[in-house]
């Protein structure tokens, strides 16, 4: 009878690992050359130490007017009339104060003008108007 030949060493089944590694380099080069080393430009310039700076006290008046014609200043609610006088105050405190009007998109534009009309004749020149969603 004609005998089989069994090998005796179990052959192990092997990954050609080559292709995967020329994959990987390929991408390797691939990310390298696609990546842009560009120096950021601008200005070289030294900034003094921190014991030598001096910051400015933030002297900003805030103004806000709703879309229903409120008017907040320092959060409680403030009448026309009153914006002068308030102001004023405020810019005793700070003398270099900017005022910001922060007004809905939606409230009157009358009203907004007569808050700039205010604080113009409280003195100051100053002023920036935002349109919001207060």
């Amino acid at each position: 009878m004609a005998r089989k030949k069994h090998s005796s060493v179990d052959e192990e089944a092997q990954i050609d690992m080559t292709p995967m590694l020329d994959i990987v380099f390929i991408m390797l080069i691939f990310f390298i050359v696609t990546t842009s080393f560009v120096k950021p430009s601008g200005l070289d310039y030294n900034k003094p130490p921190a014991a030598q700076a001096t910051k400015k006290p933030s002297a900003n008046i805030f103004i806000g007017v709703s879309k229903t014609g409120v008017i907040m200043m320092e959060n409680r609610q403030v009448d026309i009339e009153r914006v002068t006088a308030n102001v004023e105050r405020m810019l005793a405190e700070a003398p270099e104060a900017s005022v910001l009007i922060q007004a809905d998109k939606e409230a009157q534009h009358g009203i907004v003008v007569k808050v700039l009309d205010q604080v113009k004749a409280a003195g100051i020149d100053k002023i920036a108007v935002s349109a919001g969603n207060d």
